[in-house]
């Protein structure tokens, strides 16, 4: 048995995002919770299916926000918004689309499959992972 949450788009191409708001981005509590992120193209072309571990959300969601937030070419003062306003893009889910498989064992063994560029900002001081995240101490590689 699994917890699964959809959350639903409608596709823009490869600028669609995801809210991905403070609950969503909660740890884990067991082994068993997932996320399904649906992309809804224009008809007739069928959805798009991203399979992504509860834990690994709240890592793509603080590492995107907080790239965004801190990026040093933006204008000082320009990018205030919290985390809770966190938002994904379709690219950072591309790893999990269709891995429907993953269901089959807990999260916890699944894959990180993010972009490579965010192992890179889950260790940058400027970015890093949410405070109290699993990973904290012992990053997977990805």
């Amino acid at each position: 048995m699994v917890e699964i949450q959809v959350k639903t788009a409608s596709g823009r191409g490869e600028e669609t995002n995801w809210p991905v708001g403070a609950k969503a981005q909660a740890f884990a509590e067991s082994d068993d919770e997932w996320f399904i992120f649906v992309l809804l193209p224009k008809v007739p072309q069928v959805p798009r299916s991203f399979v992504v571990p509860r834990d690994h959300v709240s890592a793509a969601a603080w590492i995107s926000h907080e790239d965004w937030r801190t990026d040093p070419s933006a204008p000082a003062g320009k990018r205030n918004a919290g985390v809770d306003r966190a938002r994904v893009l379709v690219r950072v889910w591309s790893g999990y689309e269709d891995r429907w498989d993953l269901l089959d064992a807990p999260t916890t063994a699944a894959p990180v499959l993010l972009p490579t560029s965010y192992y890179r900002l889950a260790l940058d001081e400027r970015v890093g992972l949410p405070p109290g995240h699993p990973w904290i101490g012992h990053l997977p590689r990805w």
